[in-house]
C-alpha cells in the first residue's frame, strides 16, 4: 500500500538533513497516516480508510463522512471504492 491519504492526498515527501556543519544527506519526510474506520450515517455502517491527522480534521470540520463525501468531487477522490461508496451515500439520501 502507498504511504497516501485519501483525503488530504498528502503523500512521502524528500528533502535534506543539514547538520550544523552545512553538511547534506538526503531524507524522507514520512505523512502521518493512520488506518481508521470512520462511520456513514446514511448508510449505517463503518468504512476502513488511511488517513492523515490533518485528513481526519478536514472530515470532521466538513461534518462527518457523508458530509465530506458528498461535497468532494468524484474527480477528487484518489480511490475507486470512495467514488463507490459517495454514489451509494448519493442513492439513499436520494430516495429518502
Amino acid at each position: 500500500m502507498s504511504r497516501r491519504c485519501v483525503v488530504t492526498d498528502k503523500s512521502v515527501a524528500s528533502g535534506n538533513n543539514v547538520s550544523h556543519a552545512n553538511n547534506k544527506t538526503r531524507r524522507k519526510f514520512m505523512p502521518n497516516i493512520t488506518s481508521t474506520r470512520v462511520f456513514s450515517e446514511t448508510l449505517g455502517r463503518f468504512f476502513k480508510i488511511r488517513v492523515t491527522a490533518a485528513g481526519l480534521r478536514t472530515i470532521e470540520h466538513k461534518g462527518g463522512f457523508d458530509a465530506w463525501l458528498t461535497d468532494t468531487a468524484p474527480s477528487k477522490l484518489p480511490n475507486e471504492d470512495l467514488k463507490k461508496v459517495r454514489k451509494e451515500i448519493l442513492n439513499e439520501k436520494e430516495s429518502a
